[in-house]
């Protein structure tokens, strides 16, 4: 065993500095998201949910950067990652619609001007709708209409159509 520590060192040094950098920038990332997710008046769940997306692209990266660290030669990463990709690109291409929302759902966290309890009006032209927001998730919008149906608005739609502030926190 000490051989084997021996023969490693310096990649199971690398390593360790790498994890330890790749873990403080995840903790200063979810920081950073939680903080502009109170500010922006988002929910707790919503920011977790950017908090792992944001974590798997850091352990995607700490995978990268560990094949160089143990020695892997670019062009087998880069066979590698070109193989995985193409598999995932078939795969995102079936299930493109939900790869939007969740997309979608980033740039609402960061963006929308709507937070749950304004009433809204989406001007859209098969199936204009007049709610509440009561919830934003990663796929849809959960809005409460007047007479008491729930409508669930997937988040692509909601950034492509036309959208109304009715009033401000009509919950309270």
């Amino acid at each position: 065993m000490t051989k084997f520590f021996e023969t490693y060192q310096s990649e199971i040094i690398y390593t360790v500095i790498v994890l330890f950098v790749l873990f403080i920038v995840r903790k200063i990332i979810v920081l950073s998201v939680k903080r502009i997710g109170k500010r922006s008046g988002t929910t707790e769940a919503r920011a977790n949910l950017i908090g792992r997306y944001a974590t798997v692209t850091l352990v995607l990266l700490a995978l990268l950067i560990e094949a160089f660290i143990l020695g892997f030669e670019t062009r087998d990463i880069t066979l590698i990652f070109s193989s995985v990709f193409a598999v995932i690109g078939i795969a995102l291409f079936a299930i493109w619609s939900i790869l939007s929302n969740v997309t979608s759902g980033v740039i609402m966290f960061f963006s929308f001007p709507y937070k749950v309890g304004d009433k809204i009006k989406i001007h859209d032209k098969d199936y204009p709708v007049e709610a509440i927001i009561e919830d934003i998730r990663a796929f849809q919008l959960i809005l409460r209409e007047d007479n008491g149906d729930l409508v669930t608005y997937p988040n692509n739609l909601i950034l492509q159509k036309a959208v109304t502030l009715v009033k401000k926190d009509a919950l309270n």
